[in-house]
């Protein structure tokens, strides 16, 4: 498959021209190679220390959630220049899928995420940019053994801020960044958010607001949608797959 062919396939299974996102997201093909696609990468950013281990790793088609252009139109010096360097030396493609990514039904980090702690059957929530980009779900779970479960998810420990209910029975999860979206979450009768992070004010707002607040990592969150569509793209084109992990904690 060529390089336009493969991108095409992803743009058709993400509905990439149909979903509204931030102009900086740039969703679908950022970056083109000389055509042909050996290795495929899969990460959250598109960083210049991520793009310089998949070149290492002879990843020619690297798949991201966060692209290039989140700062707008810059001048390609300095650490753009570098990134520049490391795609064109690789002939390495990028292709980048930001809320096309999230609200995918089966293949988005909110739906990938609930399933990954055991709950079933979501609804879509929260709207952004005219759709609703996250999931709610009814469940009877103690807020302890759901912070035990999304501790297994992502690998690592979930700060909780407990203003709400000891037993969940309402449970919203947008991924990523949508700590400051507490409010709109509560207005929407949720008992229980979980996000990735979220602005320092969110912990008392959620404890006011009587909803439980779950902070799971903007980067743990959403590893699960790249991994996703890698593995699917890999497997079309008989073609070995890897995930290039470069956390950061937040």
């Amino acid at each position: 498959m060529h390089l336009n062919e493969a991108a095409q396939y992803l743009d058709d299974l993400l509905r990439v021209p149909e979903i509204n996102d931030y102009p900086q997201a740039m969703n679908g093909l950022q970056v083109e190679n000389s055509g042909s696609i050996s290795r495929i990468g899969a990460a959250v950013d598109a960083t210049e220390a991520v793009i310089k281990e998949a070149a290492e790793a002879q990843v020619d088609f690297l798949i991201v959630h966060h692209g290039l252009f989140w700062n707008g139109p810059q001048r390609v010096t300095g650490a753009n220049y570098r990134k520049t360097r490391l795609l064109m030396e690789a002939d390495m493609a990028i292709y980048s899928a930001h809320l096309p990514l999230d609200l995918h039904p089966s293949l988005g980090n909110n739906a990938l995420l609930a399933a990954a702690i055991g709950l079933e059957n979501g609804e879509a929530f929260h709207e952004a940019f005219g759709q609703k980009i996250g999931l709610r779900f009814e469940a009877e779970v103690s807020r302890e053994v759901l912070r035990d479960h999304l501790e297994r998810a992502v690998g690592g420990n979930v700060h909780l801020a407990p203003g709400g209910p000891v037993l969940a029975r309402r449970i919203g999860i947008v991924t990523g960044g949508a700590g400051a979206e507490i409010a709109k979450a509560a207005a929407a009768g949720i008992d229980t958010f979980i996000t990735g992070e979220g602005p320092h004010w969110s912990y008392t707002l959620a404890e006011e607001l009587r909803v439980n607040l779950f902070y799971a990592g903007h980067y743990a969150t959403e590893t699960f949608g790249v991994k996703a569509i890698a593995e699917i793209l890999a497997r079309k084109l008989a073609l070995p797959w890897q995930f290039i992990d470069h956390p950061t904690g937040l």
